[in-house]
């Protein structure tokens, strides 16, 4: 039985458990994972974050994701966010620009001067086989049916799938129903992840996520990056845009097609401690 050192975070109640594999050996199988997100049985998180040395020559560190259902992913900002945090004070990195490598590719953290950190998400993936999505050809939107209904969404890849559909009241969206029926929809193979999104204005919306292996989460930096994409695309948004999600605000900025889009927001640390497994 070993005995792993862990630290709790959170961005806008997005939360996390944050295991150090630079200084301390890890080997977690899917079951282990699902017990430390275990919000009973275990410490409790929507995912798990590992920090590990990196392979690709230009990261500093390796950023690796797990659901809550012990699958890995490729992305997620908000985590990104409180890894870079993390590693800060851990000691780990004092730099203010970090070189990341994750399973999409480097990304970069940016420390910023008031403690919020500014994340390079990436240049969107839109066209449908690098999603992936089904779909004949590259649309602005596409039609989809779920349980009887027709539904119009835009879908990306920002490291991970989304799906994104419009609503008028945020509030009143059937994220319940909607979001696993996408989620497990048959175009998406890999699955996807689920946003709903209102426009306030075109520098405003609000969002509610169903992540995908999670279910709804108070706040998702790669959900708040996907709506703005699939708004700038649509007409809808200006390039900076405020993203309301029930845990909190989020920035996001992306100039348009071949550019990265960015990330700013906050990450708190809230515990430190060891579980046996």
């Amino acid at each position: 039985m070993a005995t792993i050192r862990f630290t709790k975070m959170h961005g806008l109640g997005n939360d996390f458990v944050v295991i150090d594999a630079v200084r301390q050996s890890l080997a977690l199988d899917a079951a282990q994972v699902r017990r430390l997100c275990d919000r009973h049985f275990g410490i409790g998180c929507d995912q798990l974050l590992v920090v590990e040395p990196p392979r690709d020559p230009r990261a500093r560190f390796r950023y690796r994701i797990y659901n809550a259902d012990g699958s890995e992913v490729a992305m997620c900002g908000n985590g990104a966010r409180c890894f870079a945090r993390f590693v800060r004070e851990e000691g780990l990195e004092a730099a203010d620009e970090i070189p990341v490598e994750t399973a999409s590719g480097l990304i970069v953290l940016h420390h910023e001067a008031d403690g919020w950190v500014r994340v390079n998400m990436g240049v969107p993936r839109l066209e449908p086989a690098q999603i992936p999505f089904q779909a004949p050809e590259r649309a602005p939107a596409y039609v989809l049916e779920v349980d009887g209904e027709r539904l119009s969404i835009g879908a990306v890849s920002l490291g991970n799938p989304h799906a994104v559909l419009r609503v008028d009241d945020v509030d009143r969206a059937p994220v319940a129903r909607l979001g696993p029926a996408i989620e497990h929809h048959p175009r998406f193979p890999e699955r996807t992840n689920v946003g709903f999104m209102e426009v306030v204005d075109p520098g405003h919306i609000r969002l509610r996520v169903h992540e995908r292996g999670v279910g709804e989460t108070l706040a998702c930096g790669s959900g708040a990056c996907a709506a703005v994409v699939v708004g700038r695309l649509r007409a809808w948004l200006d390039e900076n845009v405020r993203v309301d999600l029930p845990g909190g605000t989020l920035a996001v900025r992306w100039t348009g097609e071949g550019e990265a889009v960015w990330l700013t927001g906050p990450a708190e640390t809230v515990f430190k401690g060891t579980i046996e497994l």
